[in-house]
């Protein structure tokens, strides 16, 4: 699963998990620690929360300086999906330790609290990514390429899987009635034509061929690999009806990232880069 449904809204999972994981803290914080000093306890583990994610968004941009020079801005974007969770666990960790009370009757519950919340969410995250270890693989969604837009030969309508040729896949879900997909569809394109060594995949959800073919002539956009989904199965199909979304598949057809949500150009480089590494 990628993102959860919540009528119009197609959340990512990530901060979800996250925040499942504090509301346990802070649930068991009320119920462990003395009434008067619940406020001030809470208030450390919303501070050890925040320095934690500072953390691991600056560790991150470190290990990924190159990418993001070229886009300075990009590092204030995090939506980007750009975070170090382990670092970040640690230093939360770190602060709470320096900063939780010598009180035996304050420090027990704020540190039974923190850790309990943290065992929360790497549970949560461990079941979310065991209930997705079967879509590892492509889903055997079938798929119309887009006629007059520049496609493999004689291709009509063939599954996902079948669509590989030993490169590494970028797979973009997307529609012209989204406007994050609007704004990073020429991030993409440009990619597309740079990147020789990734194929890119634009599978369009639910549109029509003449819907498309309109939205990408007047955008100007050099697109090849346009594909149709005209039933929107293959969202679902991978745990998201979020748009849109990216998939990042090996050379042995495996998807080893996802991105709900519109890319930038450095969270796009760092992608790449690790899909080809040796």
């Amino acid at each position: 699963m990628l993102s959860l449904t919540l009528g119009p809204l197609a959340l990512p999972l990530p901060p979800l998990l996250l925040g499942a994981g504090l509301g346990v803290a802070l649930l068991l914080l009320r119920l462990l620690a003395p009434r008067a000093a619940r406020e001030a306890l809470a208030n450390r583990l919303w501070l050890a929360l925040a320095l934690g994610l500072l953390a691991a968004r600056v560790l991150y941009l470190l290990r990924h300086a190159e990418a993001y020079a070229a886009s300075p801005w990009a590092m204030l974007d995090v939506r980007d999906g750009g975070w170090l969770p382990v670092g970040g666990a640690v230093a939360g960790l770190a602060v709470l330790l320096l900063q939780a009370p010598s009180e035996r009757t304050l420090r027990r519950p704020l540190l039974l609290a923190a850790f309990a919340g943290l065992a929360a969410w790497q549970i949560a995250d461990g079941l979310a990514l065991r209930r997705g270890a079967g879509a590892q693989a492509l889903p055997a969604v079938q798929l119309v390429a887009l006629p007059l837009v520049a496609a493999p030969p004689g291709a009509g309508a063939q599954p996902l899987p079948s669509l590989r040729d030993g490169r590494p896949l970028v797979v973009n879900l997307w529609a012209s009635w989204c406007g994050p997909c609007r704004a990073e569809m020429p991030m993409l394109a440009a990619a597309q034509q740079r990147e020789r060594g990734v194929r890119f995949l634009f599978v369009n959800q639910g549109e029509t061929p003449a819907t498309v073919q309109a939205w990408l002539a007047r955008e100007r956009l050099p697109l090849q690999d346009v594909w149709l989904d005209p039933a929107a199965v293959l969202g679902p199909a991978l745990g998201s009806r979020a748009l849109p979304t990216t998939l990042f598949v090996d050379a042995q057809g495996r998807r080893v990232a996802a991105h709900v949500g519109a890319l930038n150009e450095a969270a796009l480089r760092v992608r790449l880069q690790e899909l080809v590494a040796p």
